[in-house]
């Protein structure tokens, strides 16, 4: 089942043509690997799926971009960007307890009584594998975690509003090789309920959890395929370089 159906898409910012005649779908319940050094469109392209290039002003799109068979365009914005929510690379928890900063969107989005909220903070916990670690420690302040726990905190809180796609931008960047490995377990096992789509700097984390991986260059979709193959034998010599370090 194709989730995002993306055809003709090209992006600019003034005059700066950050994205040219990509043509590619994001499957339902799979993790979408986006690699490619920097400058090369990947967050762009991520950023699309949600429509938060929008807030550029000099921001301008030609293409079709299609959710569940819906332009996006004719989506509600911020209905859109519930159902496709966003894990930045920095963890960014709201200056309140454990237990509110899950409970924030859901508040947002239409009030709940208490034990409605407390088994969604819950739940939500579970799914992001950090409910272990905080559950005893709810009414604590979040900055009193970890990086790698503020970043399934992150997580949790994007799963609490009941999102069907999960967007990460190098949710890794900044954590630890043990913190790292938490998050990647994470998306393993979320990925049987919702569609990830990854863009991450770091080609063994793709190569680690993707289920297939596109590499972008300059703008364009370069390759597209399963991530055994980006890997093992890509198509595109260019593909073969940036894997191996000769450039990015």
């Amino acid at each position: 089942m194709v989730k995002f159906d993306i055809r003709n898409l090209n992006i600019w910012f003034g005059p700066v043509h950050s994205l040219k005649e990509v043509n590619m779908a994001v499957e339902a319940n799979e993790i979408l690997s986006i690699i490619g050094p920097s400058n090369s469109g990947k967050t762009t392209f991520l950023r699309m799926l949600n429509r938060l290039n929008e807030l550029q002003p000099n921001f301008k799109m030609a293409g079709f971009v299609e959710y569940d068979k819906k332009d996006i365009k004719n989506i509600n914005v911020e209905l859109l960007r519930r159902k496709v929510g966003t894990v930045f690379a920095l963890p960014l928890p709201l200056p309140l307890s454990i237990f509110d900063n899950i409970a924030y969107g859901v508040r947002m989005y239409g009030a709940k009584n208490k034990r409605e909220l407390s088994e969604i903070v819950e739940d939500s916990l579970k799914k992001a594998y950090i409910w272990d670690e905080v559950k005893d420690r709810l009414q604590e302040s979040a900055f009193k975690l970890s990086g790698g726990q503020q970043q399934r905190l992150c997580i949790a809180r994007t799963l609490a509003v009941e999102p069907d796609v999960i967007l990460f931008d190098e949710p890794c960047s900044g954590l630890d090789p043990i913190s790292t490995a938490k998050v990647e377990e994470a998306m393993l096992k979320l990925k049987q309920d919702y569609t990830i789509v990854l863009v991450t700097n770091n080609v063994k984390q793709a190569a680690r959890v993707g289920d297939r991986t596109a590499f972008f260059l300059s703008g364009e979709l370069i390759e597209l395929d399963k991530t055994e193959k980006i890997f093992t034998a890509p198509d595109d010599e260019r593909t073969d370089g940036y894997i191996r370090g000769k450039f990015g």
